[in-house]
């Protein structure tokens, strides 16, 4: 069951039933799930957790949405994978990967979208939809299909082929508009007001945004419940980081983290913060979308939207709408905030692909060359235990990499293969 008070504003504290909802009607500020955690405390426990199925619903007490029978295909439950290689090329000794690239669409977007399909139909909607830069088009296509309901998705045009791909193969009706993510996504809003549709990252964005915090738990269990001393994740929306913030809160406060005191969650379950949770939250963007680095390093609590311009089109988002909160987030935590340049985005994909066999999107790149600018600064330490987050499949982004395809064309014998290995090997190549 879910254990679910409702719904309240994030700015003004009024609230609401738990429905289909995501803006306040008074201030119009974003609206967060609030729990009964008092109750949850009583259930929840490590062991009961490991008894859970091998997907983010083993995580079901902590989620808004009824995972006795969820939406579910199996999400989560990705590696947390020791990054020797890596790590070693970065100075970087105690370096691990979270490769959510293994979800069944091949992105993280599975775990918010699981959760939004089980509250899509436990609301007893018919139809699932969105407004996607690829990842979410794919994800909400295949829950859809798995819940066994209609799905619409609506992505920018010019859309990397391997994502519209990845999206059409589950039969949803698609819609290409010309435009970039923000105009969809207000495009999505108007279509949202006048169909009854399960939107999941407009009406159903509060149970949506929850699921991200399953990356938070993921990785404490797998540490020996235990929270990393650094963080390196990607940023669109800005939701994703705040989510992975509270989900390390969520686990100290109930006490499940290994050494650690429970403690009451306060006035505002948004805003927690455990003494205990001492992660240092690292933001990456890409230079051509970096409206949350951007404020950051100007100081500004507020973001300023911008228009796109960057290969790393799954983080295209010019108007961020968790961005004042990640800039929170990056002062509680003592974290920081990368842009990366446009030319240092495939690099970061070479380089996690030649250390640890991991083929990564465009985000993914962007992810890696942060991470590369923090141990090169020295912002992260040599054995602090650091965490990064790979959330998408290279696959996906094949266009960004066609340049490394370079084979060795050879004539059918030996003598043409000595030849040229040879000449490979005398000038230092692979």
């Amino acid at each position: 069951m879910a254990f679910v008070k409702g719904l309240m504003c994030r700015e003004c504290g009024r609230e609401y039933p738990a429905e289909a909802l995501n803006v306040c009607d008074y201030c119009f500020g974003p609206l967060e799930v609030v729990y009964d955690y008092a109750t949850i405390s009583d259930v929840i426990s490590r062991e009961r957790i490991s008894q859970g199925p091998l997907s983010i619903w083993r995580y079901q007490d902590l989620l808004p949405a009824n995972g006795d029978d969820p939406v579910d295909i199996m999400a989560g439950y990705t590696p947390l994978i020791k990054a020797r290689n890596l790590g070693k090329s970065l100075g970087l000794r105690n370096l691990y990967i979270k490769n959510d690239s293994v979800n069944p669409s091949f992105s993280f977007k599975d775990r918010v979208v699981s959760v939004a399909a089980t509250k899509a139909v436990e609301f007893e909607f018919d139809t699932l939809a969105c407004a996607s830069t690829g990842n979410l088009a794919c994800s909400v296509a295949a829950h859809a299909a798995r819940a066994g309901i209609r799905a619409v998705v609506f992505i920018p045009w010019d859309l990397e082929r391997g994502k519209v791909i990845g999206a059409a193969i589950y039969g949803p009706t698609m819609v290409s508009v010309e435009g970039t993510y923000d105009e969809v996504n207000r495009l999505c809003s108007e279509v949202a007001d006048n169909y009854p549709w399960a939107f999941v990252n407009i009406n159903m964005r509060p149970y949506y945004a929850e699921g991200s915090k399953t990356l938070g738990y993921e990785v404490a269990g797998q540490l020996g419940w235990r929270i990393p001393d650094h963080v390196v994740i990607p940023s669109a929306s800005g939701a994703m980081f705040t989510k992975i913030w509270k989900g390390f809160n969520e686990l100290a406060c109930l006490g499940l983290l290994d050494g650690v005191d429970a403690s009451s969650f306060g006035p505002d379950q948004n805003t927690v913060h455990h003494p205990a949770v001492t992660t240092k939250m690292h933001m990456a963007q890409a230079e051509g979308c970096a409206p949350i680095v951007t404020a950051w390093a100007n100081g500004q609590p507020h973001v300023s939207p911008v228009r796109p311009n960057t290969i790393a089109k799954s983080l295209a988002i010019g108007n961020p709408a968790d961005g004042i909160y990640a800039i929170r987030v990056l002062k509680e935590s003592g974290g920081s905030a990368y842009a990366v340049p446009e030319a240092d985005v495939v690099d970061g994909i070479k380089l996690l692909a030649e250390t640890e066999g991991i083929f990564t999107e465009t985000a993914g790149g962007v992810t890696v060359s942060a991470l590369k600018n923090l141990a090169d600064s020295g912002a992260i330490k040599p054995d602090e235990l650091t965490v990064v987050y790979i959330t998408g499949n290279g696959l996906k982004t094949q266009e960004a990499v066609e340049d490394v395809v370079n084979p060795l064309s050879i004539k059918p014998s030996m003598g043409a293969f000595e030849d040229v290995i040879s000449q490979r090997i005398a000038v230092g190549g692979r």
